[in-house]
């Protein structure tokens, strides 16, 4: 038995469970196994996950993945946030593979976090990456640890942004941007 799945088997015990019962027999295991990859992105770094994914494009128009699905643990609950995540760069003489901009919020995503870090991960990770003229994100997400326990808000829904370069400076950057991905 791993020591984390011990720590799982004491966390089950302190609840008042028995873990010899049929059905938790085996959830140390399985519970260590999925916190493990939950937060798989501590195994990750952003030239894996490019992995020479960087091409030449002869574009400066602007270039958005929206919608990109994210699931994170906050790092105060450990509780799940759920979301979508929304991206855009301008590129100057070189772009991401597609995938490549999921991946790199799902590298991030997966490891303990709090919303407004994450953001700003994503956004600095891609300006590393290929110096656009600027990045723009925006997530939005629901926090379980302010659903299932404290003040109980079903409907509660927390956006984030970060914007760098162009759309930090320039107000028709940023708004072309949002006015796109609130498009139906």
């Amino acid at each position: 038995m791993s020591s984390m799945e011990n720590l799982f088997t004491q966390i089950i015990q302190e609840i008042g469970e028995d873990v010899t019962r049929e059905g938790l027999v085996d959830t140390p295991k399985r519970a260590a196994a999925a916190f493990r990859f939950l937060n798989r992105g501590y195994q990750q770094t952003l030239d894996d996950v490019l992995n020479n994914a960087i091409f030449e494009a002869d574009t400066e128009d602007m270039v958005i993945v929206k919608d990109i699905e994210l699931y994170s643990l906050c790092e105060h609950h450990l509780l799940p946030f759920i979301g979508k995540c929304h991206v855009a760069y301008l590129p100057t003489g070189k772009v991401l593979g597609l995938s490549k901009v999921a991946r790199i919020v799902d590298m991030y995503a997966r490891r303990l976090q709090i919303q407004e870090r994450l953001t700003k991960q994503i956004a600095d990770a891609i300006q590393q990456s290929i110096q656009p003229a600027g990045v723009a994100v925006v997530i939005e997400a629901k926090h379980l640890c302010m659903m299932m326990r404290g003040v109980e808000k079903q409907n509660s829904v927390m956006q984030t942004s970060s914007m760098l370069g162009l759309f930090r400076k320039q107000i028709s950057t940023r708004s072309e941007f949002l006015n796109l991905i609130n498009r139906a």
